[in-house]
């Protein structure tokens, strides 16, 4: 047999979406875990991909993206944060959002640097910086409100210090930073050459009347950052996996780099069509923060019935659940046991951290039909005080 290399990453299993997926089907449960919704992208959307492909769009794409697509995310970008970029120069489309920030992570990356991540942080970003060669510096966001303490920031940066990575509105927990916090980073990286990943793949979910504010609405860190967004996100469609990165022209030359070598070019009819609906439907996103509250707070008003215990989420698609009143268990062992004895599938929220603080919480995804949210409520309605 032949002898293996030693891992490039010996500490990643299978990721925990997939695993929680998984024994959701194999235990019959209802999957709020992996965040994806079990409803249909818009129909006239869907048509348009179906129109393309028959008409023969079909083959290769620009490895930027195409051109219209480009267009019209600029135009969106100005619309929404006042910021004129070069849709020629300043956004690539890319395979999802996960492709995207794999790619603005190997673009400026180097063997030694450092990068700073906000923990809880999505699994994929350490990953990414480890395979650069880099090393991630955590820092832990306040337990009580998951905000961000600059102060601890400020102390993690260091002469090796290249990237620190963002995410607004924050998955798994749901916060959302303010103009404020935007004005604290800015302050943090102006005597550095440190750039910025800002992850706003829910920037249209933002609830109770808050406002997404965005890297790419704040001059002075939009000129050193890469943003990116997702298609999936915004229009029920994760399992297209389109989405986009949007940087200053030095940026996103590098990011292209790597780009044309893991993806190339995203699915030409998919694009096409966004392109066209993003020109026919301009206003759709505008109407997705009260689309999603409306199923959070249904959700919640469900959770009011447990014995579990909460703060509304005010972003994302996803609710954060206390289970200290129902198990002493770990979250990782309770997120298994609420899927295979209660039939009901969430995320342990340690796996967000390298550090698993013992906290006794599950991530739920509300986006789903209220009739799936209504079934999940019956069961969850059987946990029982320990």
């Amino acid at each position: 047999m032949t002898t293996l290399p030693p891992s490039k990453l010996p500490n990643v299993g299978t990721t925990i979406f997939t695993v929680m997926s998984r024994l959701a089907t194999e235990c019959g449960a209802i999957n709020l875990s992996q965040g994806f919704p079990d409803f249909d992208p818009p129909q006239r959307l869907v048509d348009l991909v179906a129109q393309h492909m028959r008409s023969g769009r079909n083959q290769y794409a620009p490895m930027a993206g195409w051109p219209t697509l480009c267009e019209a995310i600029a135009a969106k970008v100005e619309a929404l944060y006042g910021r004129k970029v070069s849709p020629a120069d300043e956004v690539t489309v890319t395979s999802g959002g996960t492709e995207a920030l794999f790619c603005a992570v190997q673009a400026v990356v180097r063997p030694g640097d450092e990068v700073v991540l906000l923990e809880p942080a999505y699994d994929s970003y350490e990953p990414a910086v480890e395979l650069a060669g880099g090393r991630a510096v955590r820092v832990p966001l306040r337990a009580r409100d998951h905000g961000v303490d600059w102060d601890r920031v400020r102390d993690a940066f260091g002469p090796r210090t290249r990237l620190v990575i963002v995410n607004s509105p924050h998955n798994p927990s749901g916060a959302v930073l303010d103009a404020g916090d935007l004005q604290a980073l800015a302050d943090i990286l102006r005597p550095t050459p440190a750039l910025v990943l800002s992850d706003e793949v829910y920037e249209h979910m933002v609830f109770d009347g808050r406002v997404h504010q965005s890297v790419l609405g704040h001059p002075e860190l939009a000129g050193r950052a890469f943003v990116v967004s997702s298609f999936g996100k915004t229009y029920h469609a994760t399992g297209w996996k389109v989405g986009y990165c949007v940087a200053p022209g030095p940026l996103t030359a590098e990011f292209r780099k790597i780009h044309q070598f893991v993806q190339f070019a995203v699915a030409t009819p998919m694009q096409i069509a966004l392109a066209d609906f993003l020109v026919e439907c301009a206003g759709h996103h505008l109407g997705l923060p009260a689309f999603y509250q409306a199923k959070r707070d249904h959700f919640c008003r469900i959770l009011a019935d447990t014995p579990l215990t909460f703060v509304p989420s005010a972003g994302t698609y996803f609710q954060l659940a206390d289970y200290s009143a129902v198990s002493d268990l770990a979250d990782v062992e309770f997120a298994r046991w609420l899927t295979c004895e209660i039939g009901v599938a969430a995320i342990p929220v340690s796996v967000f951290s390298a550090s698993a603080p013992a906290v006794r919480v599950v991530r739920f995804c509300f986006a789903k039909h209220e009739s799936t949210l209504d079934a999940a409520g019956e069961r969850l309605r059987r946990l029982t005080r320990s």
